[in-house]
């Protein structure tokens, strides 16, 4: 067979994308930044699809030769680079009649077990787009998982790794939530259950464990699984919860996709429910948490990735404080600043010239790693630029290699801070 993952680099997309693989069906990945799922995935055919912006023409072409469609796509919340209603509603009411016009009956829709009853703009879409699915006249089938667990992470699952591996103690808001896992391999096994052509169609199934679990107790057993030693749970008030999420709102505008927004906090405060039973609909029998985490035991990069998660966001903010507390610092010592380079022996013009390009330089690369877009290149400006004032300070003020208070040395950590920085950046 061959199928359409929409959406097919993401957590769920890229297991149900190497689940189908292992099958031996044909699959052709699409979302908006393929590039990297070429290389993690090559195996698979992979187009550049804008789930919400998509044309008829454009669907018509993904379409073209596709047995059946497996919709992964989905976001959290709106912001510069994400439109609930475009990927939830149109662009899913788009797929669903270009499959009509194509001829093509088997959709699979991957949505959430935690919409109903809740009136926040994920779920309400989200529902809308269920809605627009069993509501149509193909052969579909609706999956919801509940909170997914991967060995890989992205988004909320890996907050989760990063509150469990928190030095000391494991700040969790909501710890007394209940809450309903599923593993991304059963995620993909439904999935490829419901492609078989005696599968049950037009029915809406929950992915959750029977075991229900709180979210304190949820952490605790993934600190065991990383093998750090036990912490205590401590509480973090609402209230700080919540001016953690409208910060993290307001960075999304800069193009950072934090997994602490709004949306994300008032699903977990609700808890993740579901019916645990659904699965026997498609002869699945969902794992527990104990053999989820049993079945991938974690090793040394686990724990890296949950030591450094919230140090990720810290260095990031420190280096950009820092460079932009330089470039001000400079400004306000302009003429100090100058006449070291005076005293070394240079002219003045050239002198306020290179300090004043030292300002800017500064200011722009602290202002630029504010932006999601601009990052990598303001981290590489960071390193280039410690390099020429090094050489500068080298060739025009050596004696500022031996001042006690070491400024050249100095500079050295915040290059190597930058480049661990640029290490860390991306995000799936």
């Amino acid at each position: 067979m061959r199928v359409l993952v929409v959406g097919g680099y993401g957590l769920i997309g890229a297991q149900v994308v190497a689940r189908l693989l292992s099958q031996g069906h044909q699959v052709v990945g699409a979302g908006r930044a393929v590039s990297s799922a070429r290389r993690r995935l090559p195996s698979a055919v992979w187009i550049d699809l804008d789930m919400g912006r998509a044309s008829d023409a454009e669907w018509a072409e993904a379409l073209s030769g596709i047995d059946a469609v497996v919709n992964c796509a989905g976001a959290l919340q709106d912001g510069p680079t994400d439109d609930l209603q475009a990927v939830h509603q149109r662009g899913l009411q788009a797929l669903i009649q270009a499959c009509a016009q194509t001829g093509i009956r088997r959709l699979i829709h991957i949505s959430a077990s935690t919409i109903d009853g809740r009136t926040d703009a994920f779920s309400a879409t989200k529902r809308a787009g269920e809605a627009a699915v069993s509501t149509s006249a193909l052969d579909w089938v609706i999956l919801r998982p509940g909170l997914v667990l991967a060995r890989s992470v992205y988004g909320g699952s890996a907050l989760l790794r990063g509150l469990a591996g928190f030095p000391c103690f494991i700040p969790v808001v909501h710890a007394d939530a209940l809450v309903r896992v599923v593993s991304a391999d059963d995620v993909a096994d439904a999935v490829v259950r419901a492609l078989r052509p005696d599968a049950p169609v037009r029915v809406a199934v929950d992915l959750v464990s029977a075991e229900a679990t709180t979210l304190g107790d949820l952490l605790r057993r993934l600190r065991g699984w990383l093998g750090l030693a036990p912490a205590p749970i401590v509480s973090v008030p609402p209230i700080f919860a919540r001016l953690t999420g409208h910060a993290a709102d307001a960075l999304a505008w800069l193009g950072w996709r934090g997994p602490l927004r709004t949306t994300a906090l008032s699903q977990l405060a609700g808890g993740v429910g579901g019916r645990p039973e659904d699965a026997a609909r498609l002869g699945l029998t969902l794992r527990p948490l104990a053999a989820v985490l049993e079945a991938s035991p974690a090793s040394v990069q686990d724990r890296w990735h949950a030591r450094l998660y919230f140090l990720k966001p810290a260095v990031l903010a420190g280096l950009a404080l820092f460079w932009l507390a330089s470039g001000v610092v400079g400004a306000l010592s302009f003429e100090a600043a100058v006449s070291v380079l005076t005293n070394a022996g240079m002219t003045t013009p050239p002198a306020q010239a290179g300090v004043l390009a030292g300002v800017v330089a500064d200011v722009a690369l602290g202002l630029m790693l504010m932006f999601r877009r601009s990052a990598p290149w303001a981290l590489k400006g960071m390193v280039l630029v410690t390099g020429a004032y090094l050489l500068g300070a080298t060739v025009w003020a050596p004696g500022l290699w031996a001042d006690p208070l070491g400024p050249p040395v100095k500079t050295l950590p915040a290059a190597l801070l930058a480049l661990c920085a640029l290490a860390l950046l991306e995000e799936r």
